[in-house]
């Protein structure tokens, strides 16, 4: 199955009229970079790139980035894609978009697994510098994101993962059947609802510019991958931060994900909560696997995670 289709066709001729018409000083060449589930990414000139939703659902995802992503900045050491400028709904196009800083680097999906060692370390001082409480959920303009398929209990997204195994699309089926109904009944989050980025998988962690390549030819680990940012937090909201941790399972290898738990210290003793990431972690391989026709990119880190999730067994 492909990316859903798009509520409005975004191309160049679109986002260079809302550029030219909310802020001429910032024009430039435009260079379509990705075209999402939920947004399309236009490299503007050097140094800025255009953030535009494609569809409905994502307008509201694109408004809690530019509330919540300015302070996020202030906490977290690795750079964040906080909006420099804002794009308001117009008759040009009916949502809110915005401009953001480029960030120059290869995305972890394009590295294979065992050349990420090196960012266990960063991605565990990440999540630790974000899961913090945050405000209580509230109809009110400060209140957080809401977002029915994070950081929920376990056993919600049921439905969404049944439904994909019986496309017959998802690899290993019965095994992830199994091991789905052993991980749900797991012991829920007791603690308070922090602060999640929700859809960290490694197209949206960003490596710099010095780590190398995968090479093949290789028979040792490169631990030399750094984290040169964390991109898209359209999932963001508060919950489970199991959600986050399931990370360890989409972009590590077994060794890598040790180090990133080791390094997790306010987790340490809590195994339900390792194991409710097991789960988020199958949740969002089997989507990426079902829905991933026209995106090798997804299709690939969806079947790396169902082998690290069921290798662990």
């Amino acid at each position: 199955m492909d990316t859903p289709a798009a509520d409005i066709d975004v191309d160049h001729a679109l986002v260079g009229r809302l550029v030219s018409e909310q802020h001429p000083d910032l024009q430039g060449d435009l260079t379509l970079v990705a075209n999402g589930w939920d947004n399309a990414l236009y490299r503007l000139g050097d140094r800025l790139c255009v953030r535009i939703p494609r569809r409905q659902v994502a307008a509201a995802l694109i408004a809690g980035e530019q509330r919540w992503l300015p302070a996020f900045a202030k906490r977290v050491r690795l750079p964040i894609p906080v909006p420099v400028r804002v794009g308001v709904p117009s008759e040009t196009f009916p949502w809110p978009w915005s401009i953001c800083p480029w960030f120059a680097g290869r995305t972890a999906g394009d590295v294979e697994a065992s050349h990420l060692a090196g960012i266990a370390g960063d991605l565990a001082e990440f999540l630790t510098q974000l899961h913090v409480p945050a405000p209580v959920i509230g109809p009110d303009a400060q209140s957080v994101p809401h977002n029915p398929v994070r950081g929920v209990a376990l056993h919600t997204r049921s439905p969404a993962v049944h439904e994909r195994l019986a496309r017959g699309t998802v690899p290993h089926a019965d095994a992830v059947h199994a091991l789905w109904h052993r991980l749900t009944p797991t012991e829920p989050w007791g603690g308070p609802s922090v602060w999640i980025h929700g859809d960290l998988h490694p197209a949206n962690i960003l490596l710099s510019e010095t780590a190398a390549p995968a090479d093949p030819t290789r028979a040792e680990p490169d631990a030399s991958a750094r984290v040169a940012a964390v991109l898209d937090f359209g999932d963001l909201t508060a919950g489970d931060p199991a959600t986050d941790l399931a990370v360890g399972w989409l972009a590590l290898d077994a060794n890598a994900r040790a180090d990133f738990r080791s390094r997790l210290t306010q987790y340490a003793d809590d195994d339900a909560t390792w194991q409710r990431a097991r789960g988020w972690a199958l949740n969002m391989a089997t989507a990426m696997a079902a829905h991933s026709d026209d995106n090798p990119r997804m299709a690939a880190i969806g079947r790396h995670a169902l082998e690290q999730v069921l290798g662990d067994e």
